[in-house]
This record gives C-alpha cells, sequence and structure tokens, in this order.
C-alpha cells in the first residue's frame, strides 16, 4: 500500500508545469455506431504507425447468471481457444508474429481484449477479433483444462492471499444484494462446477455487437476504422436481446463490521468503506466531488490522512482514500490505514475518525481543492501521449453507460466543484451506517 516515490525529474517538471494555467489538448475523438448495433469509437494519434485495438463487451461479473460466478472471467480466457478459422493459441501468436502484444481483462461491468500493433496490420487484428466473436469452438476438454488453470489462478491471488481474502469479505458485506458482492474471479466452489453448457450459452447471449463497443487509437482515420469495421464487424448479426437488469442493494440501516485473522498477516491494518454514488450523468457534479474528496483525504504525504497520522502522530505507516467513478451502479468510497509497530487498530481507526469529523466540520482550503484540479488535469494531459490509455477511458466509460460527451465534459465538472460541494459530499456519503469497517490481523499461534 505505500506508494512508490516519483522521480525527481518527473516533480521539478510536475512543479514546473503547475505553476501555470493548464491549457488542455484533447485528442480527435470520433464516434459512430454500426448498422448492427455495435457502437465505435476512432481517436485520433498520428505521431508514430501504432494502432490500440480494443473490444470491450457491456457483459462483466456483475451480469453473470446465479449460481455461476466467475463465467465472466472464465470466458475471458477461452476466448483465447480455437475458433473455426484459427487453431488453439494461433491468436497470440499471430499478433506477437506481426510485432504486436494483446491481452485481456474483466472487470464487474464488462470485458476487454486489445491489440497494440503496426497500423498496417490494424485490418489482420480486427478480422481475427471478429472471427472469434462469432466462431469460437468450445468443447467439454477445452473447458475443462482451463477451469484448472482458473482454479489455480484463484489459489495464487485469493486463496493463499490473507488480503485478497479479506477484500472478498469485505465486498460481500459491503453488498447484500447487488452482485458487486461477488468477485470478479468467482466463488471456487461455483468455478468447479462451470461446464461448456454454461459457456456456451454465456457466448451466445452476450458476445454480439450490439452488446460491444470498438476502439481503436492511433494513426487512423475515422473513415479507414469506419470501413475495416463494417468489412469484419458489420456482416456479425446482433443479439437482439436488452442488457441484464441487476438486482438493487436495499438502504443500509446500520454499519457493519467484520474482524478476520490469519496466521499468514504480516501486517495488519484496517479499512472503511462507505456505500456512495457512481458518476450520475444528471448529477454529475457529486460524484466530481467525491472524486476531489478522495485525493485530499488520502493521495499521497499532502493528504489529510497522511499529514495527521503518518507526518504528526507518527501512529501509521500508510493511509488512503479511494473512489471510483466508473462503475455502473453504487460504488465504494473507502479509507484505509496500516499501523506503526505498537499501534493498535482501534488507535488508527479513531484517528482516522478525528481527521473526518474535522473535515466535514470545517470543510477543505480553497488552496487544497485548487491543488487537485491542478494535478487531476495534468494528469489528463500527460495521459494524451498514452494511446492505450486513452482507449481505456473511452472504453471504460462506455461499456457503463458513459457518453463521448460525457468523457469530454468531466475535466469542465471538476473545475466547478467548490470548496463547499466536497465538504458537503463528505457530510452525505461517508456516514457510519452506510459502511463496513474491516480489520485484518495475525492470528496468535497456538
Amino acid at each position: 500500500m505505500i506508494h512508490p516515490t516519483r522521480p525527481i525529474a518527473f516533480l521539478v517538471a510536475l512543479g514546473l508545469l503547475l505553476a501555470q494555467p493548464l491549457a488542455r489538448a484533447e485528442p480527435k475523438v470520433t464516434d459512430f455506431q454500426l448498422d448492427n448495433g455495435m457502437d465505435v469509437v476512432v481517436i485520433e494519434d498520428h505521431r508514430a504507425p501504432v494502432v490500440t485495438h480494443m473490444v470491450w463487451y457491456r457483459i462483466g461479473s456483475a451480469d453473470e447468471p446465479w449460481g455461476r460466478s466467475g463465467i465472466a472471467h472464465f470466458f475471458e480466457h477461452l476466448m483465447f481457444k480455437a475458433t473455426k478459422n484459427m487453431p488453439d493459441g494461433a491468436f497470440s501468436k499471430t499478433v506477437a508474429s506481426n510485432g504486436g502484444s494483446d491481452n485481456a481483462f474483466t472487470s464487474y461491468d464488462y470485458t476487454g481484449y486489445f491489440q497494440r500493433i503496426a497500423a498496417d496490420r490494424l485490418d489482420l487484428v480486427m478480422g481475427m477479433e471478429a472471427d472469434r466473436m462469432k466462431n469460437l469452438v468450445l468443447s467439454d476438454q477445452v473447458v475443462a483444462t482451463e477451469r484448472g488453470v482458473i482454479l489455480e489462478e484463484r489459489s495464487q491471488r485469493t486463496d493463499n492471499s490473507p488480503q485478497g481474502l479479506f477484500g472478498e469479505q469485505m465486498n460481500a458485506s459491503l453488498y447484500m444484494n447487488h452482485p458487486y458482492g461477488v468477485p470478479v474471479i468467482g466463488w471456487r466452489h461455483e468455478i468447479e462446477q462451470l461446464n461448456v453448457n454454461d459457456a456456451v450459452t454465456f457466448y451466445e447471449r452476450f458476445y454480439a455487437p450490439d452488446n460491444a463497443i470498438l476502439v481503436v487509437a492511433g494513426d487512423v482515420t475515422p473513415d479507414e476504422v469506419r470501413a475495416l469495421a463494417e468489412k469484419h464487424y458489420g456482416s456479425i448479426p446482433p443479439s437482439g436481446r436488452p442488457p441484464e437488469v441487476r438486482p438493487k442493494e436495499p438502504p443500509q440501516l446500520a454499519p457493519r463490521q467484520i474482524e478476520m485473522e490469519d496466521a499468514r498477516v504480516r501486517q495488519p491494518f484496517m479499512r472503511r468503506a462507505y456505500l456512495v454514488p457512481t458518476y450520475d450523468p444528471a448529477d454529475p457534479k457529486e460524484s466530481a466531488a467525491l472524486s476531489i474528496l478522495a485525493d485530499i483525504l488520502g493521495d499521497g504525504l499532502s493528504s489529510r490522512f497522511a499529514r495527521a497520522l503518518q507526518l504528526d502522530q507518527k501512529i501509521a505507516i500508510d493511509t488512503g482514500a479511494y473512489y471510483s467513478p466508473s462503475r455502473r451502479d453504487a460504488t465504494d468510497f473507502s479509507i484505509y490505514g496500516v499501523p506503526a509497530q505498537g499501534v493498535s487498530l482501534d488507535q488508527i481507526e479513531d484517528a482516522l475518525d478525528a481527521v473526518l469529523t474535522d473535515f466535514i466540520a470545517t470543510g477543505p482550503t480553497e488552496e487544497e481543492v485548487a491543488r487537485i484540479k491542478r494535478l487531476s488535469n495534468a494528469a489528463r494531459i500527460f495521459a494524451q501521449d498514452d494511446q492505450s490509455s486513452l482507449a481505456r477511458l473511452y472504453g471504460a466509460a462506455l461499456s457503463v453507460g458513459r457518453t463521448v460527451a460525457e468523457v469530454q465534459a468531466w475535466p469542465d465538472v471538476l473545475d466547478s466543484v467548490t470548496v463547499e460541494d466536497v465538504r458537503a459530499a463528505a457530510e452525505k456519503h461517508l456516514v457510519l451506517a452506510r459502511s463496513v469497517t474491516g480489520r485484518l490481523s495475525q492470528a496468535e499461534m497456538e
């Protein structure tokens, strides 16, 4: 959890940059839709003959059939298997042999596949991606083999990690009814039961162009992308099925607490998660205020938590706060503290609460809010140099229901947030009755 120190040269450059107003150099972004419902976003960057090609499906672990947890992530793996036109493993080998790289990822709200490759190979990778959207070949043997891989991944990343298990318990406690409470990788006992019928049903339901977003960033033009997209994706029929309706989370009426002990824990810590709104196009300012609030409270040694617990009281070796507005449904605002040697988790929790109480009473300073706005603006400008980051920014946003216009308007929404907006967000949303407080500590040896 300890943040790495930034290189000195970067800090000097950033300091010079922040000393003056920042002009936004937004990329040229074009969006359109194919006749079969596939959304397309083109981000032009002609500085190098390279492209990032991504396909995002509006399907994540939160859309899985009940009792089939892990199928979204499982299927991400299966997409690299054989199709009617390519043998098992040929996809990544072909990308690599053409000087590119590829990978995939699964989240609560989406699954994404991407390739970064020379611009003159866009036709190649788009054709292969379209092929596996409709021509994947699945069998009992393929599914059984990959299921074993997923179970081993769960063992390494979660079951053998006290922090991983603790995170699962926190989420399950925060979301009593909403599927965000189910881990993306799935519960082990349900992964073990996944079969070829589950995979085929999932594929036929969700892997269709009207449930997908194509994002191409790099040395291309909208006309070039449109022609290739129509060539490769345009003939794939849409599913015609509406988006999944997810269960709603009921109102939380009382604070929840979990205590977890594990002999493998070397560093205890506490975390509190509050259930808060995600980005709402009808009121984007609330989400922006929560974003700024998280940075003021817990981003770096200049934050309120770090100054109080790490620098002044010296009772913590790490603190933080984080909030993600990029989910489809209600998300979490989390704070945490890692105690110094000899300091109890009670002391850490009390100290974090004292900072929150003071903040709600007095609010942030004008300089704190202005500093976060400058840093956010700078980060957005630096992101223009990374076409893959831009592709991810737009792909993730559109996958959870945002629009290109809303992505582009976000800096102005942040700029409009006032000191009182941030204080009011803390008072409204950081309410103990709508939180889960968890503590992870070392179990005593018997």
